[in-house]
């Protein structure tokens, strides 16, 4: 069993910087995938971008590849998303979840913590 705890949300103005952390329960952990979403009021939850056990990052097509960088602590079983020059469309839930490999469902989810970008 593997427990996710998402932190570092808040209210940041639009052209901030906020750092996610999501800390895993157990030390496994480093070998899954770890993934970021969201979710914006009134929107289906929503693929960010992922990272696997050695560093390779999956993004989303058309994503915050280039305000957003994903990196991972495998010795603190710790996955973090700095997200750079935030805008309002940005303002959401922001899950880290975790799966076994490429292909296989996220079975993994932490509790979210939410983001809002004021303008």
């Amino acid at each position: 069993q593997v427990q996710l705890v998402e932190s570092g949300g808040g209210l940041v103005q639009a052209g901030g910087s906020l750092r996610l952390s999501c800390a895993a329960s157990v030390r496994t952990a480093g070998t899954r995938l770890m993934g970021w979403f969201r979710q914006a009021p009134g929107k289906e939850r929503e693929f960010v971008m992922e990272i696997d056990s050695g560093g390779v990052v999956t993004y989303r097509a058309g994503s915050e590849k280039g305000r957003f960088t994903i990196s991972r602590d495998n010795a603190k079983n710790t996955v973090y998303l700095q997200m750079n020059d935030l805008q309002p469309e940005d303002t959401a839930v922001y899950y880290c979840a975790a799966r076994e490999k490429a292909g296989a469902p996220y079975d993994y989810w932490g509790q979210g913590t939410q983001v809002t970008v004021s303008s």
